[in-house]
């Protein structure tokens, strides 16, 4: 009862972070079926290609152990494991191949569902996976449920297919009675190798449907409620605050910067209240008038205060401060549009200071 709410509550698809995090630890979507359907479809390729010759080699192989079984003395130990060991040789050429493609489909079906990864929590001992109340628990657990109806429903589709398929080589089967006991390995051959495939068949179909499955319920375990998606939000981005403060004391930093170079300025075209940018030319240095400086309001004002206590000629054009704030960026030559205007002003400057110098007797 205890999990409903929770359960309820999880109504945000889970996030990428969120799906990264659970494929890192190793919760991965699995369906067993499809190892069950690899394996399946090995032991009918080992069925129908490798059986009839395996068992030929197999029996030839005994068959001359027995012929010669007189050069083995049974009373000696090393005769005895010569031949054991030729047995076991001969037995396990025969296997070989069975094993080598039941360990192959085991192998491709594990890769293919999941890429592999090590994950050391998995292989951790822990208390819980040997844990009988534990045990019981995820036994009696809804997807202990679900599993059981799985298998109860792959027992009665796999016993139906065996069922149809037995029917069927009933009458077979009373014909072989009657007929060539030479041809009877074959005939069970034959109908082995029929009865791998329909089950195959049946078990391909359920592994299908259990891949599916697994992934929109591992999808829907991963769910997310509200609140953990804005903490994660919230882990991502940044506490909104600390950035505010951050970004604050940049723009401080920033402002009392700019507010340095304002000295260094040529001049300074301001509204006479609201806006004020200062520039840098001079000729030497080459280029295009550079903006050290640009504020509103109270930082205009400053930006004023600062260049008349350094003798900064200050300029009131509103239209020309007004259009250059929206346009200039500081540390930026400014824009060509604003070239004959300002070299207007700097050639008034240049003018006024000179009559300065020579003023007319």
């Amino acid at each position: 009862m205890s999990d409903a709410p929770d359960r309820e509550s999880q109504t945000e698809e889970a996030t990428e972070k969120k799906v990264h995090d659970s494929l890192e630890r190793g919760e991965t979507p699995f369906s067993r079926e499809a190892s069950l359907f690899a394996s399946l479809l090995a032991s009918l390729i080992f069925f129908s290609f490798f059986l009839r010759d395996g068992v030929a080699r197999l029996i030839a192989a005994l068959q001359g152990l027995i012929d010669h079984s007189g050069q083995f003395r049974l009373g000696e130990g090393r005769n005895a494991a010569l031949l054991l060991d030729a047995a076991a040789r001969a037995s396990g050429a025969f296997a070989a191949p069975a094993l080598v493609l039941l360990t192959a489909a085991g192998v491709i079906a594990s890769i293919a569902q999941n890429p592999p990864r090590m994950v050391a929590d998995r292989i951790s001992p822990k208390w819980e996976r040997v844990s009988p109340r534990a045990g019981w628990r995820r036994i009696f657990s809804l997807r202990g449920a679900t599993e059981f109806g799985k298998s109860l429903l792959k027992l009665v589709v796999v016993g139906l297919v065996v069922a149809f398929l037995v029917r069927g080589e009933i009458a077979g089967a009373f014909r072989a009675i009657f007929s060539d006991p030479a041809r009877l390995a074959d005939h069970l051959l034959d109908v082995a190798r029929g009865l791998f495939a329909s089950v195959a068949a049946a078990a391909g179909a359920l592994a299908a449907a259990d891949l599916v499955w697994s992934r929109i319920h591992w999808r829907r375990d991963l769910r997310m409620t509200r609140q953990e998606v804005k903490e994660e939000q919230r882990q991502l981005l940044g506490d909104p605050m600390v950035k505010a403060r951050l970004r604050s004391v940049a723009l401080d930093r920033s402002r009392k910067r700019m507010m340095a170079s304002v000295p260094t300025a040529t001049v300074v075209v301001a509204n006479p209240t609201h806006y004020a940018i200062a520039m840098r030319y001079v000729r030497e240095e080459g280029g295009a008038p550079k903006v050290v400086a640009k504020g509103q309001d109270l930082i205009a004002l400053k930006i004023r205060e600062i260049a008349e206590a350094h003798a900064i000629p200050v300029i009131e054009d509103k239209a020309l401060a007004r259009s250059m704030y929206d346009r200039v960026e500081i540390d930026m030559m400014i824009p060509p549009e604003f070239y004959r205007a300002i070299a207007e002003i700097i050639h008034f400057l240049n003018m006024r200071g000179a009559a300065r110098q020579n003023p007319r007797r």
